[in-house]
């Protein structure tokens, strides 16, 4: 069913465990696409104008309905008990530590991406909605001591490969949806709310950052890309980035 599907590349540690839930999903999808086929053939033949030139206002009766229905309703409690409701629910048991874990913070507006990584130090630099600016779109204020190292881009997200990640999700205007398909994550971005999503990615590569919200008139630009790197790719980009946006 994967395969018919045509799903992006499985490039996360959960990846598997979603795309079974997406299977079965769409194997239901599919009984039912065929059964109501199927019905429909049947009420075209069975209630034709010839076979009934004269209308019955009784209808049918029987149960066979109703067991079909419950059926139905069944193999859905099932997929979301025992299959949705537990994926879910093992994530939000096993989010990692900071400690081991690559933190980055990714803030959306109209119509970009705004990634903003804590540097060496680990610490995320102090912020301000005074120095908000086209040249500065996070705030950052450089003069704070945690913020000499720290770097930020814009539609560049760069992780390492199998490391976890945890990226603080936000907004500063409107909803807006952080999809990165490779790596199964879905995930709104709501003002006033920080939204935390993790992964562990496992395959390297560069794909497209999407946004699934309709977010305004250039809804299209908001497009970004990530990258995943071996660890050493990764923290030589890092170290790069900090010497190139430190300054003289």
């Amino acid at each position: 069913m994967i395969e018919w599907l045509g799903v992006p590349v499985a490039g996360a540690a959960h990846a598997g465990d979603v795309d079974q839930v997406m299977a079965l999903v769409h194997w239901l999808m599919l009984v039912l696409l065929v059964g109501w086929g199927v019905f429909f053939v049947y009420a075209l033949v069975r209630f034709r104008r010839t076979a009934h030139p004269v209308a019955s206002y009784d209808g049918l009766r029987g149960r066979w309905s109703a067991w079909l229905e419950g059926g139905v309703l069944l193999a859905e409690v099932v997929l979301l008990a025992f299959f949705s409701i537990p994926v879910w629910s093992a994530r939000v048991d096993a989010f990692p530590s900071e400690r081991e874990s690559v933190v980055v913070r990714v803030v959306a507006e109209q119509f970009a991406w705004n990634v903003h990584y804590p540097g060496s130090d680990g610490r995320f630099g102090r912020t301000d909605l005074v120095l908000v600016g086209p040249a500065n779109p996070l705030g950052l204020d450089r003069t704070d001591p945690a913020a000499q190292d720290d770097v930020t881009t814009i539609n560049q997200l760069h992780l390492p490969v199998n490391r976890p990640a945890i990226v603080y999700l936000s907004s500063k205007d409107m909803v807006h949806s952080f999809t990165l398909p490779q790596m199964r994550i879905k995930q709104d971005a709501i003002p006033g709310l920080i939204q935390p999503v993790w992964f562990t990615p496992t395959e390297p590569g560069e794909w497209e950052i999407a946004c699934s919200q309709l977010c305004g008139l250039a809804h299209y630009r908001m497009r970004g890309f990530y990258t995943i790197h071996t660890q050493d790719e990764y923290e030589a980009w890092l170290v790069e980035e900090a010497a190139a946006q430190a300054g003289p």
